[in-house]
């Protein structure tokens, strides 16, 4: 039986003091929960995971990308303040902002005592343009085609992997189309087969011409 994340967690921190992990709870039906790693260790912890006996996570299994806005949190929280002239309890709400960033979140298994998966986060600083994660596919090679998906998609510029470059967009592509506040451009009259909701966009650029009835018909300017 595979340890608890708890018990995977305090051997790793035994194993590399300084380390940093946290245990990130899934509250969903699935109760997935995930350990959030430092990056600055992200390739030891990583090594100690795949080879450390017990556990062996020799197989990453997928690699995605996630993209967390900034948000802000409200909360109610009770404070003593003067209320005519005594000092009474008061419920107050108060705001605490959060910074966006992103995250590639690995789920690992092991081929070897068939178990797992234990799912694996590294977190961005922030938003930004290419914002730096290490690359774990010099210890998974199958992340490597996953992780090169997340920096076309996301941003992510993973550090030491072997070939990172896009595989889904062309290189001359702006933007990153997973991000959430990605708008997609206006450029419809460009689509060679239009169909669908894309018609539906694409006939906004097409120039009216009348028919022999009078009516007026739509055709591509």
């Amino acid at each position: 039986m595979m340890e608890s994340l708890e018990e995977i967690k305090a051997r790793i921190q035994a194993a590399a003091p300084g380390v940093k992990i946290d245990i990130v709870a899934n509250g969903s039906p699935s109760q997935q929960h995930s350990l959030l790693i430092d990056n600055e260790h992200a390739v030891g912890i990583a090594k100690f995971l795949r080879v450390d006996p017990a556990l062996r996570l020799d197989f990453c299994s997928n690699a995605t990308g996630v993209d967390w806005l900034d948000r802000t949190v409200k909360k109610t929280v009770k404070v003593k303040k003067l209320v005519e002239d005594a000092e009474k309890e008061v419920e107050e709400t108060q705001e605490q902002f959060f910074p966006g960033y992103l995250e590639a979140v690995y789920h690992l298994y092991s081929m070897t005592h068939k178990h797992g998966p234990v799912v694996v986060r590294l977190r961005t600083q922030d938003r930004a343009d290419r914002a730096p994660l290490p690359s774990l596919t010099p210890v998974w090679r199958s992340a490597e085609f996953q992780e090169r998906e997340i920096y076309d998609l996301y941003g992510i510029h993973f550090e030491g992997h072997p070939d990172l470059r896009r595989i889904l967009m062309w290189d001359e592509f702006i933007d990153f189309p997973m991000r959430k506040d990605y708008r997609e451009p206006d450029d419809y009259e460009y689509e060679p087969t239009p169909h669908d909701d894309v018609l539906l966009k694409a006939k906004q650029h097409y120039a009216p011409r009348p028919t022999q009835d009078g009516a007026e018909k739509l055709t591509p300017s």
